[in-house]
């Protein structure tokens, strides 16, 4: 079961990797999708990617996954209430509730994970 846990941990993290990754080389497209309200252009997207892949790199190599969890929640619920909602209303209206869905899945499993996580050192410490 270790295993599973372990390839299960390292296959949610690698979407956020590359996504990061998609960050600078798709910069325009990101762009695109911003609100006109969030400040900071491409630097917003290009931090945007950097965070993306620390909390990627974090999650694989297993150090402070349970703050990067929760981190990572909170900036997935970002996205979520500042450019998947708002991009409800658009033209791209079906790709935003994509978008939406796979955010919010992302958001629950880095949840579970940090949850998780914390339990099972709570059980270890009282073995």
């Amino acid at each position: 079961m270790k295993s599973l846990a372990i390839i299960g941990r390292i296959l949610f993290a690698l979407p956020f990797g590359i996504i990061g990754l998609n960050h600078f080389l798709m910069t325009n497209v990101f762009l695109g999708m911003m609100s006109s309200f969030i400040p900071g252009g491409a630097f917003t997207v290009l931090f945007t990617g950097v965070l993306l892949i620390l909390a990627s790199i974090s999650i694989i190599l297993n150090k402070f996954v349970k703050i990067t969890c929760f981190s990572l929640a909170g900036l997935l619920l970002i996205f979520i209430t500042t450019i998947h909602i708002p991009g409800l209303f658009t033209v791209n209206a079906e790709l935003a509730l994509v978008e939406l869905l796979k955010d919010t899945a992302l958001m629950g499993g880095a949840l579970m994970i940090a949850v998780h996580l914390d339990a099972q050192k709570v059980k270890n410490t009282k073995e």
